[in-house]
């Protein structure tokens, strides 16, 4: 008396409104392929696929994202025109590229919250 459940298979496509026309996309294609000679295209993503990839990598990672010598010659180089021959723990140094790189992230958000 109960009907049997049936599973659904997930489909990829489900239909849209307007059939497309298979021939032509067909034609199209090949004369797109004649024309480059047989060349393939580079893949590329579509615009921001990247980019929202990116986010979420950096987002996950800890680590220092400015490069370490180059972040201490500019230390060096400002602390210069204040004082010459000034010297520096590395832990000094470690700590203002700590400060420095979670100030731009909190620039960088608010920049973002105005775009």
């Amino acid at each position: 008396e109960t009907m049997a459940r049936t599973k659904q298979t997930a489909r990829k496509h489900t239909g849209t409104k307007h059939p497309r026309k298979h021939i032509a996309h067909k034609a199209a294609a090949k004369k797109t392929q004649s024309a480059t000679n047989g060349v393939k295209k580079p893949h590329r993503f579509r615009p921001g696929t990247v980019a929202l990839r990116e986010i979420r990598r950096f987002q996950k990672s800890t680590e220092l994202l400015i490069r370490k010598l180059p972040f201490q010659r500019l230390v060096r180089e400002i602390a210069s025109e204040y004082r010459n021959e000034l010297r520096f723990q590395s832990s000094a140094v470690l700590a203002l590229q700590e400060a420095s790189e979670a100030y731009m992230v909190g620039l960088f958000e608010d920049t973002n919250l105005c775009a």
